[in-house]
């Protein structure tokens, strides 16, 4: 913690006793979701702070005493005004016992009264060499006598004023999409340009190819070195190319990546996207050689802006990594312990978004539902989508994925069913029907209370779609255990399944277990699923024939140049026939005249 963290940026509430203080924190928590910053209001209607009370309690960036770069740049601070607000005691305090993060509110007595802090940021310091791998210098490839390069900067040309360019390529998830969306914007930041569009050219010209990499699905490291290879060629060739390999492999293999590929220049875990600049400057200033970062790293909010795959619709992460440990999953391992963003923190890029022009986001988190649960106090992703619904102007639908059904509440039910904002959309993956599948891969529900919260929503917003995921062919599943899952696609009928043939992953528990399925048996299974699921999308399509849809319009159809696409509240794909320059970024009805499994074609209204 004191290795990495460099300041906080701080707020407070003073009162007198910790009765009043209880009081106030019980004010706080009613609020949490009603008020833009019900924090600032607390400090304006209640702090004895003079110096910070009209400024919503602002204290400001306050350094860390056992950081060595804070220590260093102290006489640059503002220690001294700090000091009549919250005593230097009270500071040590802060960071000696409580180690705090973004969103945390503290509870510190001082001889001026109880103090409420609450941090509203964090400043990391510069990556030391401890977070940074430097596992051998540069040596010549093999065959060739060549020392691979990277620029030696990124500036542009100073002659011609040239901009370096880049290239990312891209595989696996929604977090991972939105990954790559940040590290455009450091890279753009850093004053690079985009490299042709045609993935395959950029990779031949670009000076910065960034390969951000997913290992969900069994052979993803053999597809990140079937990419790497006509890269690693132009390095061969004596070409300057810095290659970056970010993301879940990266995290997973960290070193190995170097010793099988040693033309990559820096190997960096999801945890550094905001970091990129730092590394990639660490392998140029230290004489070519090779980088690697993948030790845990606290999440700090980004300054710069990400470059979005879309004028309409967003990403937004809300919290990073996943506590659960699934028996089949790599997610732990390679995102990391969970890390949840403060709500003022979303709301602001959120309503940026708007200001912008878009008119949807989509919540993104491992398992979104355990949003909060690790800020003091306590928040919930139901807290969350109501603060947004409440608070922000401009965005007219809120998403999600994903959900895990162990803490899926009835609160986070009624906020989506009832939120004029959030559309009516439930991602709830189940991965099988069979209660001793279930236990082993130690997803802590059952058939029975899955089914339980299926009920509460086709109560709550029957007219809500329910999307899934599903693992077949997991370790030990008989015939019985697949029919349950069957079973359970019969009872819920998706919407949308997202279908999975099991695949053993690398540091998860189940890989190492002897009875494995054959993969003719987990294909047959694939394919009797995916059939069902086909037929139950297909009739849910079908309930919307005839009827009037509200759809928000995205782009045109790649297909056919006279029609446009969108999407309804429930997420289901609209083609119909529009001009694009009217109607993109505005919501119209549309008639449902065909339906098919996935999408629905119509007329506007």
């Amino acid at each position: 913690y004191h290795a990495t963290v460099k300041s906080l940026f701080l707020r407070h509430v003073l009162v007198e006793t910790d009765e009043m203080a209880n009081v106030a924190m019980d004010v706080l928590k009613s609020n949490l979701s009603q008020m833009r910053d019900p924090f600032g209001e607390l400090a304006q209607s209640l702090s004895a702070c003079v110096y910070s009370r009209d400024e919503g309690g602002k204290i400001g960036w306050c350094d860390n005493p056992l950081n060595e770069k804070a220590v260093k740049d102290v006489v640059n601070s503002n220690a001294e005004s700090i000091e009549v607000m919250l005593p230097h005691s009270s500071i040590s305090e802060l960071f000696e016992e409580k180690r705090p993060k973004a969103g945390d509110i503290i509870r510190l007595r001082s001889d001026r009264g109880v103090h409420l802090i609450r941090v509203d940021d964090v400043l990391l310091a510069p990556l030391k060499s401890d977070f940074i791998s430097v596992p051998f210098e540069r040596k010549k490839l093999k065959g060739s006598g060549i020392v691979p390069q990277a620029p030696s900067d990124f500036m542009p040309d100073p002659v011609t004023g040239k901009k370096k360019t880049y290239q990312i390529l891209t595989n696996g998830c929604q977090m991972n999409v939105s990954d790559s969306e940040r590290l455009e914007g450091e890279l753009h930041a850093m004053g690079l340009m985009k490299a042709d569009d045609d993935p395959k050219k950029g990779t031949n010209k670009a000076d910065v190819v960034l390969l951000n990499t997913c290992s969900i699905r069994d052979h993803a490291e053999q597809k990140l070195y079937d990419q790497l290879g006509p890269i690693a060629a132009r390095k061969r060739k004596g070409e300057e190319v810095a290659v970056v390999v970010a993301g879940c492999v990266a995290q997973q293999e960290g070193e190995a990546l170097i010793r099988r590929v040693p033309e990559i220049d820096v190997v960096m875990g999801p945890q550094y996207v905001g970091r990129i600049e730092e590394l990639l400057t660490s392998a140029t200033q230290r004489g070519g050689n090779q980088v690697v970062a993948t030790d845990p790293l606290l999440i700090m909010e980004d300054l710069t802006k990400p470059v979005r795959g879309s004028k309409i619709r967003a990403w937004v992460n809300v919290i990073y990594g996943c506590n659960e440990h699934c028996t089949y999953c790599v997610v732990p391992a390679t995102r990391g312990i969970e890390q949840s963003r403060t709500m003022e923190s979303i709301l602001s890029e959120v309503q940026s978004l708007a200001d912008a022009g878009y008119k949807e986001v989509t919540l993104l988190g491992q398992n979104i539902d355990a949003y909060g649960r690790d800020m003091s106090p306590k928040r919930t992703f139901a807290d969350l989508l109501t603060f947004l619904n409440n608070n922000v102007e401009g965005i007219e639908r809120i998403r999600y994925v994903t959900s895990h059904p162990r803490y899926f509440s009835d609160r986070v039910i009624s906020a989506i069913a009832n939120l004029d904002k959030v559309c009516e959309c439930f991602h709830l993956p189940f991965q099988s029907g069979d209660n001793e599948v279930l236990k082993n891969m130690r997803r802590g529900y059952t058939f029975e209370s899955y089914m339980k919260i299926i009920e509460k929503i086709k109560k709550e917003a029957p007219d809500a779609s329910i999307c899934g995921d599903v693992i077949v062919g997991f370790p030990g599943e008989t015939d019985e255990a697949f029919q349950r899952t069957l079973d359970l696609m019969e009872a819920v009928k998706f919407d949308q399944l997202n279908t999975f043939a099991y695949s053993p992953r690398p540091n998860t528990e189940a890989a190492l277990w002897e009875n494995q399925l054959p993969e003719d048996v987990k294909s047959e299974r694939l394919q009797k699923l995916q059939r069902l699921s086909v037929q139950h999308a297909t009739e849910r399509s079908e309930r919307y024939l005839g009827t009037n849809v509200e759809v928000l319009v995205e782009e045109r159809n790649p297909k056919n140049a006279d029609q446009v696409m969108g999407r309804t509240r429930q997420g289901r794909l609209v083609f119909f026939p529009g001009d694009i320059e009217e109607l993109e970024g505005k919501l119209v009805d549309v008639k449902v005249t065909e339906a098919r499994p996935w999408s629905l074609t119509g007329e506007m209204v």
